[in-house]
């Protein structure tokens, strides 16, 4: 069942998504060599709570940290561990969620380790990009499949492959709501878009071929081939006046 949300109920996600976008930029300034993910999973869990939030990500499932912590090809659900030293080089995909007065902000995004290689930088440019332009898609009375073929016309035209096994969702008093939100469709296919339906879009994008494996410890994903993949998302709101992104720092 899709959960149409009111303007107080949007006001909540906005603040929610206020929090976790903040957690996940002080994240991303603590990627640098030799800096453990544990660490900055520690910065992320303290963050969010000082500001009187949970992390959604604790426990869910079974999940162990605040934070999915993703290197190079591993494509989501890294675990966060002590002995996991990132490297310059290392393109590093965080996803943070934090609950706030009963609502889910869900963001992520993959910082460069240093200085990256050129085909490191490329493949994040080109997933950040199909973000917004998914985000862009995402207007009162288009369709899910608007999104997901937005996503997915920008990506495989410049090489890169979709992840198919893992999908975008709706997310509002749980993190995982109605509609799957696929990063690839048929233009004018699926749920229509309605205002207050809030949306986490999430482009996963490899480098090379499109399946995964999961590995097992039962959550760390990572390419079939091996090669690099990126990971952004946000949260965002249908509104008659256009998306609007909730997980916004300011």
């Amino acid at each position: 069942m899709i959960v149409l949300k009111t303007s107080r109920e949007l006001s909540a996600m906005r603040a929610a998504g206020k929090i976790s976008s903040r957690a996940l930029r002080l994240a991303g300034e603590a990627v640098e060599p030799g800096v453990s993910t544990w660490e900055i999973d520690r910065i992320v869990r303290r963050y969010i709570e000082e500001q009187g939030a949970i992390p959604t990500f604790l426990g869910y499932g079974g999940f162990p940290a605040s934070s999915c912590i993703s290197v190079n090809n591993v494509v989501i659900h890294g675990i966060p561990g002590k002995k996991i030293l990132l490297k310059q080089g290392d393109i590093v995909s965080i996803d943070i969620g934090a609950t706030f007065e009963g609502f889910v902000g869900d963001n992520a995004w993959t910082f460069p380790c240093g200085d990256v290689s050129k085909e490191a930088q490329s493949l994040m440019d080109a997933t950040r990009e199909a973000l917004f332009e998914g985000i862009a898609a995402a207007k009162a009375g288009n369709r899910i499949g608007d999104i997901g073929s937005a996503v997915q016309r920008y990506v495989e035209a410049r090489g890169y492959s979709v992840v198919r096994s893992f999908v975008g969702h709706g997310v509002g008093a749980k993190m995982h709501e109605d509609p799957a939100v696929p990063n690839y469709g048929t233009p004018g296919r699926g749920v229509r878009l309605l205002p207050g339906m809030t949306i986490a879009i999430e482009p996963m994008i490899n480098e090379g071929v499109k399946e995964v494996e999961t590995l097992k410890d039962g959550w760390t994903t990572v390419t079939a081939d091996g090669k690099l993949s990126a990971h952004f998302e946000h949260t965002v709101a249908v509104t008659p006046d256009g998306p609007v992104i909730l997980t916004l720092p300011d």
